[in-house]
């Protein structure tokens, strides 16, 4: 048995480790926390100083039972992450194994290579209880908002709902970016480009300002047919552009979103794996800094490699003043390494770290800037022509982003200018941009909300909770007029503009939005921004040792808890979101959009009307609560309709359910996606309908009269009579079975679970 325990979170990581260290060190794997707060149950004292009651996970059981073997002949050394997390992982080892936090050795680095390994192994230190706090603060915290206050949710808006300090914030900015886009009207205006003509070779220019109407702009063509064009003046100045610092996790995310499409969750797992298999430094970091040993080995590449030109060497300050100094951006953990992962998403991920960090140890690209100025006799306003030229490369040779070379044909001031083209073009404003998960996070950073090991989670719930879809959003199609003076010739044309089309998008649902009301309306700080923002820098202040966690947690908890008490008095009613459409021609009743208990809906009818209940209806696809309008509700309850009779006489009727339009045949429930439950023929329903009962009599090796089935399913034949399955024994001829040893085989098998909806 070894003399050394070594415990680390993951399996990967500990892997790593083991290679560097001596036959005296065994290392074993704590497989990510062993105690939290139990999943059901408040599990905190409130009246005990907030005192928390932990539990061993019961999946994490034998792990413990296994560390705890080990650790009773070992030195133990404690070696998870060098966040909070990885602290408080540290401390509730301590916990679980019977070991003292102020003499167990805990030992950091924020690189898995064998000098970082071994420089740990001579410096430890013991676990930091400051941290440690910081950590319990934010779980603590989290759990009395999530316990007390997802019940309300429950109560007033949707049964399932959760919410969450920063969640609830996450939420409530994409509702807003929504609304703005709801709210905005583009506005029209006309671009001016023109083309001139310099001994063959082109010119192109614009007007320095658009113009805001299709009057101004016919004016301003019709003057320039008549213009005489002259160079003005002529201007070279250089420039240069410098390199981004290396990667933070947020911005590692957002890179990693623009250049290679990965989700924020994808983005953290690769990384992780390459910190774990020892090719990076660790990837949750909001520090911009790197070591001196790293900015020698990056120097010495890129002299070694490009040349002493291209070397500078920089140390960027974080901007993050809650930034932990000791900890590094996030680097190669050697710059020789060109390529590194399993994988070739793995290795993408790679590079673009390499490139980063390696660039901004570069020297800057050198551009020259030129710009000629347009004057046209008939008019005050001045072309702009623009060109650029890269005169040295620097970082660009290793990050990209150089620009082509836009070259201006050689003119001079004074020169007379022979106009080839020039249209005026008609654009509209555009809305504020949707967020994607990349800029959303960088939203998120910038409130000072959230840090860099909550950005991942905190994305991925409020798209499981149902708050947030990521969805790729259709363009729509627009005229565009078009003013354009060739040879002398003024003609006018239309032409369609694609518009409004993007890619994974992240749009808030219709709860989310009476969700972010309620919660605004009734529980303001939770939702605040500044407020959460305040909270994080608590628990900076707790990790300082500048406050105490106790504080923090009774501070926030004193102002929170009465506005669950004061909620409760609230209505369903006043919190469902009703808007009146309109006057059902037929009817005459009222048609409202509203938000009930299963979601939005539509409404036929008063509910004050005593004598005659209301009907209800979903929403038509893609459509929603704040946007339907009365036209697009009226044939939703023309639902259920019948479409007419099977050859055999059966009644076949066409509706919208929870998964879309079907049609229903005696028992038989059957999709029509893509076709619509109001214009669907006999022709195209009894062709439906066909095709699944082919399907259902290949699917189906024997039917009896009792209605039990030997059915061919996903993982081989089973019976069924619609309560329960059996299995058919793997020596058995399905095809074979009687109706007798059908039912024998029914009555041995279990019964089926019954679901139970998971309350979040």
């Amino acid at each position: 048995m070894a003399k050394n325990l070594v415990i680390v979170e993951s399996p990967a990581k500990a892997k790593t480790i083991e290679k560097y260290l001596g036959k005296d060190y065994s290392v074993m794997s704590s497989f990510g926390h062993i105690r939290d707060l139990p999943k059901k149950g408040l599990s905190i004292d409130i009246d005990n100083d907030f005192a928390p009651h932990y539990e061993v996970s019961p999946e994490k059981k034998k792990v413990v039972g296994d560390l705890k073997k080990a650790s009773k002949t070992a030195t133990v050394w404690l070696a998870s992450d060098e966040d909070r997390e990885g602290e408080a992982i540290a401390w509730h080892l301590c916990m679980a194994l019977g070991l003292k936090p102020e003499s167990t050795k805990r030992i950091v680095f924020h690189e898995i290579t064998k000098p970082a390994i071994e420089n740990a192994i001579k410096h430890p230190r013991f676990v930091d209880m400051k941290m440690v706090d910081a950590q319990q603060a934010r779980r603590i915290l989290d759990r009395l908002v999530g316990y007390e206050l997802s019940p309300v949710l429950w109560k007033k808006v949707r049964t399932g709902l959760s919410a969450g300090r920063v969640q609830s914030v996450a939420v409530r900015l994409c509702v807003e970016r929504e609304r703005e886009i709801r709210a905005f009207q583009p506005q029209s205006s006309y671009k001016i480009t023109a083309i001139f003509d310099v001994e063959g070779a082109e010119l192109p220019a614009e007007l320095n300002a658009k113009l805001k109407d299709k009057a101004l702009a016919k004016d301003f063509i019709n003057d320039a047919k008549d213009s005489v064009f002259t160079i003005s003046d002529i201007s070279k100045k250089p420039a240069t552009r410098s390199p981004s610092a290396p990667f933070t996790t947020s911005t590692l995310q957002q890179e990693a979103s623009r250049r290679l499409g990965y989700s924020v969750r994808q983005t953290m797992q690769l990384a992780q794996r390459l910190y774990e298999q020892g090719h990076i430094t660790y990837m949750r970091t909001d520090s911009t800094i790197i070591s001196t040993q790293a900015i020698k080995g990056a120097e010495d590449y890129i002299k070694s490699k490009y040349g002493n030109e291209y070397h500078k060497m920089r140390q960027f300050q974080t901007k993050n003043q809650s930034a932990q100094e000791a900890h590094e951006a996030i680097r190669p953990t050697d710059f020789k390494h060109l390529s590194a992962g399993e994988g070739s998403q793995e290795s993408k991920i790679y590079q673009l770290i390499w490139q980063r960090a390696l660039a901004s140890q570069m020297a800057e690209a050198n551009i020259e800037r030129t710009e000629v100025i347009i004057a046209l006799d008939k008019r005050p306003e001045t072309l702009v022509a623009k060109g650029e030229v890269l005169r040295f490369d620097g970082y660009m040779k290793v990050y990209g982003g150089a620009k082509e070379n836009v070259i201006l044909p050689a003119v001079d001031k004074g020169d007379k200018l022979k106009l080839q083209s020039m249209e005026a073009n008609e654009t509209f404003s555009k809305p504020p941009a949707r967020y994607n998960e990349a800029s959303l996070v960088r939203k998120l950073e910038e409130l000072g909300i959230g840090r860099p090991s909550t950005y991942a989670p905190t994305i991925s719930v409020i798209q499981n909770r149902g708050y947030i879809e990521k969805i790729d959003l259709e363009g729509e199609t627009r005229t565009l007029q078009v003013i354009r003076l060739q040879d002398g010739k003024i003609t006018e044309e239309d032409k369609k503009d694609n518009y409004g089309a993007d890619r994974s998008k992240l749009v808030p649902t219709s709860i989310a939005e009476v969700t972010t009301d309620f919660l605004v309306k009734y529980f303001p700080d939770i939702i605040d921004y500044h407020f959460t923002a305040t909270i994080e820098n608590s628990f900076d202040e707790i990790a300082s040792g500048n406050e105490e966690w106790t504080k923090v947690i009774k501070d926030f908890y004193e102002s929170f808890h009465p506005l669950v008490d004061k909620s409760e008095s609230v209505s369903r009613q006043e919190v469902s979101q009703i808007r009146e459409l309109g006057i059902d021609p037929k009817t005459k009743k009222l048609v409202f959009a509203r938000f009930g208990k299963y979601g939005p809906m539509l409404q036929l009818g008063d509910n004050e009307d005593e004598a005659e209940k209301p009907q209800f209806a979903p929403l038509p696809a893609g459509s929603r609560l704040e946007t339907i309008e009365l036209s697009e509700a009226l044939p939703m309850f023309e639902l259920p309709r019948s479409v007419g009779k099977t050859p055999d006489g059966q009644e076949i009727i066409t509706n919208i359910g929870r998964f879309g339009p079907y049609i229903k045949v005696g028992d038989k429930f059957v999709s029509i996606k893509p076709l619509d439950p109001h214009t669907i023929t006999l022709e195209e329903a009894l062709e439906v309908y066909g095709t699944k009962v082919k399907a259902d009599l290949d699917k189906y090796i024997t039917t009896f009269e009792s209605g039990i089935k030997v059915v061919k399913g996903q993982y081989g034949p089973y019976i069924t009579d619609g309560k329960k399955n059996a299995k058919i024994p793997k020596d058995t001829d399905p095809t074979t079975l009687t109706e007798k040893e059908c039912k024998e085989l029914l009555s041995k098998a279990p019964a089926r679970k019954k679901f139970q909806r998971r309350k979040t």
